[in-house]
């Protein structure tokens, strides 16, 4: 039980970071997020093209910042399907870019939502992975590297308001 409860702070934590991450662009005050609305519904195109090419920096970005979306959920909710699990990631990543529209301060991209949600989805293969790996240890497991990354994450944080 105070295993479940310390996923679900870590997820709380994690949730916070993405939303730092993704609405606020790092920024710690509002008036420096750029006022930028715009929508991309054709995938691979627009804000991920650089000089003719295709750049995969910001793709592969978005796909990382969600695979702990996809671990923390299957540790939550092993005992759902795997839609279950796919909709909420999915619905996340949707949130995340109607609020970057609806408030002007970002681009909403399918190719974001496409790469958001497969994050989430590479996130619960590794979940998959690791419960086959660790069995009945799997949620430590997950703690364990969750907690160093939250740790990481706050540490972080100091140090860009230190240098602010």
């Amino acid at each position: 039980m105070q295993s479940k409860k310390l996923t679900k702070g870590l997820f709380i934590v994690y949730l916070l970071a993405l939303t730092w991450i993704i609405i606020f662009k790092l920024q710690l005050s509002f008036k420096d997020l750029d006022h930028l609305r715009g929508v991309n519904l054709i995938p691979f195109r627009g804000s991920v093209i650089v000089n003719g090419t295709i750049s995969f920096g910001e793709i592969y970005d978005n796909v990382f910042a969600f695979i702990p979306f996809g671990i923390l959920l299957c540790a939550l909710q092993q005992e759902k399907s795997f839609l279950k699990k796919f909709v909420p990631i999915f619905l996340t990543s949707l949130f995340f870019e109607t609020v970057q529209f609806v408030f002007a301060i970002g681009a909403s991209d399918i190719t974001d939502l496409l790469a958001n949600t497969l994050g989430g989805v590479i996130g619960m293969g590794v979940f998959f992975i690791l419960s086959k790996i660790f069995k009945a240890k799997v949620n430590k497991v997950v703690n364990i590297f969750s907690l160093i990354g939250a740790i990481t994450l706050v540490m972080f944080i100091c140090l860009l308001l230190l240098l602010n």
